[in-house]
């Protein structure tokens, strides 16, 4: 899996009034936490956040706050409910040898026999949220599509991959064909043609 690598500033001083200076000057609050380590407050530069925020992909990440590097993986983030300015950011610190638990992309791949006979293909769960060493993470989960059929679809039961532990419900589609006009037009012509 992807690595990005982040400098953090820490902060002692956790008043709304210093958070709410720290945000004018375009600086991010964070918290690391996890692992049974301590707690760790800090600030990130909120323009070198883009690429990890605002992106389908999902990383490990290398924070360096005060010259000791902290590897781990982005938990949450927390927007203003107006602007969608970031406000807060939650990292969980990750132990290489223990399963960490994270939100992979799925890539379809392929060519679904559905959609040459004129459905249209919709996906419904780009992310899947598995659990796997640090070391067996992929960087995204491939889902081929080439055997779907008009009006079928592909859940989250359907696929294994190695190495990983699946956690998100096996009920949950990721993508389906739907059925078009296009499509029902084309299935009509043909059964004309075989009369």
């Amino acid at each position: 899996m992807k690595t990005i690598k982040l400098n953090g500033q820490s902060r002692t001083n956790l008043g709304k009034k210093d958070t709410k200076a720290l945000r004018k000057q375009k600086l991010v609050p964070c918290v690391l936490y996890g692992n049974k380590a301590e707690n760790i407050n800090f600030v990130l530069v909120e323009k070198g956040l883009k690429e990890l925020i605002y992106t389908p992909f999902s990383y490990i990440v290398e924070i360096t706050i005060d010259s000791k590097i902290h590897t781990c993986i982005l938990k949450e983030i927390q927007f203003h409910a107006v602007t969608d300015k970031i406000l807060h950011i939650d990292f969980v610190n990750v132990d290489e040898s223990k399963p960490v638990t994270i939100d992979i992309p799925v890539k379809i791949t392929g060519h679904s026999e559905g959609v040459k006979q004129g459905g249209k293909l919709q996906l419904l769960n780009r992310k899947i949220k598995v659990s796997a060493l640090l070391s067996d993470l992929p960087d995204e989960l491939p889902v081929d599509i080439t055997n779907l059929q008009l009006g079928k679809s592909i859940s989250v039961g359907d696929l294994s991959f190695d190495k990983l532990n699946i956690l998100t419900p096996k009920s949950n589609i990721i993508c389906s064909v739907k059925v078009t006009r296009a499509a029902l037009g084309a299935a009509a012509a043909a059964e004309e043609v075989k009369k």
